[in-house]
This record gives C-alpha cells, structure tokens and sequence, in this order.
C-alpha cells in the first residue's frame, strides 16, 4: 500500500493556529468577565440585565468581537488559496503578516493602548489584502 503525504500550506497551518487564538480571546474574555461578575453569572442563564463591564473585560469582549469580524475573511481567503492552488507567495506572507499583528493586537487592547493598536488593526488588513492580492 503506497502512503502519500500530503503536506499543508502555510496558509493552512495558519487557519488551524487562528482556531487557537479565537480560543484564547474567549477563554481570555471569559476569565476576565467571570472575574469581575462572579462564577454563579458564568454558570446562569444571564437572563437579567448586566452593568457594562469594567475596562479589562470589557477591553477582551471588544478585542473578540474585532478578531470575529476579520475572522471569516481570513477563513475565506486562505481556504480560497488552498483550493486553487495559488498557496504560497505575497499570500503565504499576507497570512503570517495577519496572524502576527492579531496576537499582537490582544495586549496593546488589553492595556488600552491607542494609536499603536489601531496601526496594527491595519497591518493585520494589509495580511488580508495581500492574500487577496494573491487569490486574484
């Protein structure tokens, strides 16, 4: 019986990692929320009205919402360079570029650090647009 090995593109690595930090952004938001509003909330319905959050959770809830709304763009396109072929390149960079800056995003929110955040929000986009670039 002959054995092929099949190897995965970066691209795809990547997309395996990026499942693990949508896991650290919820088990990060979900210590810091459980932290302040106690275990008996994280276990309950939370069917009642809650008080906003205070800055470090609420910080972790806005930092996962952010990942989750480039999230499935980064899913698309590097699922995209897979299944055409066009794996590697400007896109192989695009996607390591992205993964990167997200990781990097997670502290500077964290600390509310602004302006250094938001420049790395757009480094983490130029990874989209690279990969984008290379799909095309």
């Amino acid at each position: 019986m002959e054995t092929t090995i099949m190897t995965l593109s970066t691209e795809l690595i990547i997309l395996g990692l990026s499942v693990v930090l949508l896991f650290v952004h919820i088990g990060l938001q979900g210590v810091l929320a459980t932290k302040e509003r106690g275990s008996a909330w994280n276990a309950g319905p939370r069917d009642e009205e809650q008080k906003p959050l205070g800055p470090q959770a609420g910080r972790a809830e806005r930092a996962l919402k952010n990942f989750q709304e480039t999230w499935p763009a980064f899913i698309a396109l590097a699922l995209g360079l897979a299944v055409t072929g066009r794996a590697g390149g400007i896109g192989e960079i695009g996607a390591i570029v992205w993964l990167i800056a997200r990781i990097v995003y997670i502290p500077l929110y964290l600390f509310g650090i602004p302006y250094i955040r938001s420049l790395v929000w757009l480094v983490a986009a130029l990874g989209l647009v690279l990969m984008l670039i290379r799909f095309f």
